[in-house]
């Protein structure tokens, strides 16, 4: 064997990994307390088994990639080297961190304390020393933040999973940490829009009721966004209708998606063209119809400024409406639907109910036929009169004050005799029906041709006696009840006459009188 020769050698020598490099470190500074959160990017940090401030040992590190390590800086003073060591050697860059007597901050609160699993959730942290933050950490995925205040910041959550600890650092180091909760967040639903229609210039503010509301986004009305919205509660958001036009669909969006949608009508302005009948009672009560264009949803109609006793949708074209009580004269009459506003200016006139004073004569026949003439005010719009519940055979108005009118038949004794009008109808006036006087007996039934006598009638019906005839002449007389009178006989030819009897309720049949001349001698 040659002793010079060497052994044989592997042509594939093992290759050493590079020694590691430090180019930066974030923050560059924290407190002298230590626990500052640092970020230390470079190369070569697969497997470190050291990350060095200075001469001290990171309180912890956790080796995020071959290019990151997450430390946390032990207790120190003054400005120090960072490095670290993997099994290939010590990195050997200049990169320092200093430490700053600055206070460590304080989290005391964080609100809302959860929300979706996607993240997006802006969130105000509450405490102190917040000034030249550097990081807020959700667990320990950093978030986009304001600083609003030495004791308040702004926060984006990131996304996550499950309960993590929020925390602050600033130079002073890394706060205590408050529990942020992710959630799944279902599609939200909607189950009602009220009002479900509005004007098409907007400005509508709706109640959108249903579930998983909270974290809503953007509430849309077709592809239009609201003008503003508001979440009241996980349940109920209120939103301000843009312009539109037509039957579009409300949907809610939120990071759990987009809701159905829920149709919403945007209305043209209602017109008003007519009211039929156009007047009535103060008292009001009676029932109208209102005609025009875009009626639909009407939520109210008013006569004067005061709403309608109620409000009926026949169709886009036609409404009913129940007057309301009101005062004596014009007034506007206004629809309001979620279109708009219309008015027919002075379009209503409410009337004043008729008052009767007297009936003149009081009393009649049974058979009706004569006339009366009736007094009293607010007559001149009359359509009726009635004496109990049967109209007059007609009548006659001649003035706002006067009314004559033929009575009709009717049964003996009083009846209530009114006058309806477009104002309503009037309080009664009393009306005697009467029946004709009847004589049963005349005593004496004779007597002389010179007369000077009295003889008495028994009957009935002589209580409105106004005329006793004795021959066809005008007699004097005395009623002495409803069955007795007692007339006068005055002097005539001898001879038969007929003595009869007459009141309003009409004539007699007639009595025979005989006159007998005093004898010759």
């Amino acid at each position: 064997m040659n002793p010079s020769a060497h052994p044989p050698t592997s042509s594939a020598e093992p290759s050493l990994a590079a020694t590691p490099t430090v180019t930066s470190v974030s923050p560059t500074s924290g407190s002298t307390a230590g626990g500052t959160a640092v970020t230390v990017t470079g190369t070569g940090f697969t497997g470190a088994t050291a990350v060095r401030f200075g001469a001290t040992h990171a309180a912890s590190f956790t080796v995020n990639s071959d290019t990151q390590i997450t430390a946390f800086s032990p207790v120190g003073s003054g400005t120090v080297q960072v490095t670290v060591t993997t099994p290939s050697g010590t990195s050997n860059q200049f990169v320092t961190f200093s430490y700053v007597t600055a206070p460590v901050p304080s989290l005391t609160s964080v609100s809302p304390n959860s929300g979706p699993a996607s993240g997006g959730t802006v969130v105000t942290l509450s405490g102190s020393g917040f000034s030249g933050a550097t990081a807020v950490r959700f667990g320990g995925v950093s978030a986009s933040f304001t600083v609003n205040s030495s004791s308040q910041i702004t926060a984006t959550a990131p996304a996550g999973s499950g309960t993590v600890a929020v925390t602050v650092t600033t130079p002073g180091g890394t706060s205590n940490g408050v529990s942020f909760t992710y959630v799944s967040v279902s599609v939200p639903v909607l189950t009602s829009v009220s009002p479900n229609s509005g004007p098409a210039a907007g400005g509508t503010t709706v109640t959108l009721t249903g579930t998983g509301l909270a974290t809503t986004t953007a509430v849309r009305f077709g592809a239009t966004p609201a003008t503003s919205f508001t979440v009241v509660s996980d349940t109920h958001v209120t939103a301000v209708a843009p312009p539109g036009t037509g039957t579009v669909q409300i949907t809610v969006t939120t990071p759990g998606g987009t809701s159905n949608g829920l149709s919403y009508t945007y209305s043209g302005a209602p017109t008003l063209s007519s009211i039929s009948p156009h007047q009535g009672s103060t008292s009001g009560a009676n029932t109208v119809t209102l005609t025009g264009t875009n009626l639909t949803g009407a939520t109210s109609v008013t006569f004067g400024g005061t709403p309608a006793t109620s409000v009926t949708v026949l169709s886009p074209t036609q409404i009913t409406a129940v007057v309301p009580a009101g005062t004596a004269g014009p007034v506007d009459v206004t629809v309001t639907t979620p279109g708009g506003t219309s008015t027919l200016p002075k379009s209503y006139f409410y009337v004043s109910p008729p008052v009767l004073a007297a009936v003149i004569p009081l009393s009649g026949p049974l058979s009706g036929g004569n006339t009366v003439t009736l007094t009293g005010t607010n007559l001149i719009e009359a359509t009726a009169v009635r004496f109990g519940a049967t109209p007059a055979t007609s009548f006659t108005v001649v003035s706002d004050t006067q009314i004559t009118a033929v009575v009709p038949a009717g049964a003996a004794g009083l009846s209530n005799v009114t006058v309806t009008t477009v104002g309503g109808t009037s309080n009664p006036v009393s009306y005697t029906y009467l029946a004709a006087p009847s004589i049963t007996t005349l005593v004496p039934n004779l007597g002389s041709t010179s007369g000077g006598s009295t003889a008495t009638l028994t009957g009935s019906n002589f209580a409105q006696t106004t005329t006793v005839l004795v021959g066809g002449v005008p007699t004097g007389f005395t009623v002495v009840s409803d069955t007795h009178l007692v007339a006068d006989i005055p002097a005539g030819a001898a001879g038969t006459v007929d003595v009869t009897v007459i009141s309003p309720g009409g004539t007699s049949t007639p009595a025979v009188y005989t006159r007998v001349a005093a004898p010759n001698i």
